[in-house]
């Protein structure tokens, strides 16, 4: 995959899945933007192929 692709696939993802995610939006607002951003890169799927695409990229 090219790097163009790997945004591209990035940019899709975050549309579709995080972009209107209500468990981030609760979490944000009942424990803050720190825990809700944890629960995204640690235990979410989505964040977890995030993350991978991530260390292709660099």
């Amino acid at each position: 995959m090219s790097r163009i692709e790997l945004f591209l696939e990035v940019e899709e993802l975050m549309n579709t899945y995080c972009k209107d995610c209500l468990v981030k939006a609760a979490l944000r607002k009942e424990k803050g933007k720190i825990a809700a951003h944890k629960f995204c890169i640690t235990e979410c799927t989505v964040g977890e192929k995030l993350k991978q695409y991530g260390e292709k990229l660099s």
